[in-house]
């Protein structure tokens, strides 16, 4: 997946790691933010899907690590990463 320079600093300065990058791009649920960017974060069902795949054991020590998100646009570049800190309202 193609990142801008911005969305690596951003990773690195919010100590996300590249497996985490990884396990989104794998297992995570997208939503359409409404202004043109898609939104990729982990889900309830995404992590059972993990949970599934990967084994119950790595994903409950990696689990700090499951409320990152990543902004990509709509040509699947990412933009930024970041941690969530609300809840995300699905329609």
């Amino acid at each position: 997946m193609p990142t801008t320079k911005h969305a690596a600093v951003r990773a690195q300065q919010r100590a996300i790691p590249p497996l985490i990058d990884r396990w989104l791009d794998e297992f995570g649920e997208e939503s359409f933010d409404g202004n043109g960017l898609v939104r990729i974060f982990f889900s309830h069902k995404s992590v059972r899907d993990m949970k599934r795949s990967l084994g119950r054991r790595p994903v409950a020590l990696m689990n700090h690590y499951l409320r990152a998100y990543r902004l990509e646009s709509t040509d699947g570049k990412a933009i930024t990463t970041g941690w969530l800190t609300k809840h995300i309202r699905r329609k």
